[in-house]
């Protein structure tokens, strides 16, 4: 279980200090997609880089699958790094624009030790996330700027999923793309979720999307659940 509880995350300093997050407390169990919306400046994204353990919270703590995170960031432990995926809003800012297509999806893998430095290994590697993608191959070889938002949001799922991570955080993962990407995606991250039990945040501000797809949400306003009623019943699983 992906586990929240009292977080609060401060921005600033003296009396021009944000509580962008206020003592917000979740679970995320395996095989779960749990919704958590709310306008712009609610608090999401902050939430959503916290659970993803690129920053550390002000006060509460995170944990994963019952191991209490110490170090965020780039001092976290790599198994834990691993086994919690953030896929970005915009995949132009989550991807190095000097590295091909190719080299995006396997980036992570070669850092984890999760390929072998054979290139038949790799190009079976890369070929397998693309072909489950929908990436062409002729994509491949290209760099940032050379493919659509929704190509390159692609191979940033794609290279996520590689991982084969137990927690996916999708933040505002498909606001940028057109409907069909979108229903393409969600679809490839729900069958990956039930094929591995993966739990999976979707972090938006769309609550027609969070009802339909996800089995529980909460909704967030001004860095606090809104309703602690319905947030207890989301978490309890209705």
């Amino acid at each position: 279980m992906l586990s929240a509880q009292g977080i609060e995350r401060r921005y600033g300093r003296g009396h021009s200090q944000v509580r962008a997050v206020d003592g917000v407390s979740l679970d995320l169990r395996p095989g779960q997609r749990l919704a958590v919306v709310g306008r712009s400046g609610s608090g999401k994204s902050t939430l959503a880089r916290v659970l993803a353990l690129l920053e550390a919270p002000d006060a509460g703590s995170v944990s994963v699958d019952g191991t209490v995170v110490t170090a965020f960031g780039m001092r976290t432990p790599r198994p834990l790094r691993r086994a919690v995926q953030l896929i970005w809003q915009s995949p132009r800012l989550a991807c190095d624009p000097r590295l091909r297509i190719r080299e995006i999806v396997l980036e992570p893998l070669i850092a984890n030790g999760l390929v072998g430095r054979a290139r038949d290994e790799r190009d079976q590697v890369v070929r397998h996330w693309a072909a489950r993608l929908g990436i062409a191959d002729e994509l491949l070889e290209r760099f940032p700027h050379e493919v659509s938002d929704g190509q390159l949001q692609r191979a940033c799922l794609a290279r996520s999923l590689a991982l084969e991570p137990r927690y996916l955080i999708c933040d505002e993962m498909s606001s940028m793309l057109d409907v069909s990407t979108q229903a393409a995606l969600l679809e490839v991250v729900a069958e990956e979720q039930r094929r591995r039990d993966m739990g999976v945040l979707l972090v938006t501000h769309d609550h027609i999307l969070a009802d339909h797809w996800c089995h529980d949400r909460i909704e967030l306003v001004d860095g606090r659940v809104k309703d602690a009623r319905e947030s207890a019943s989301a978490l309890s699983g209705r």
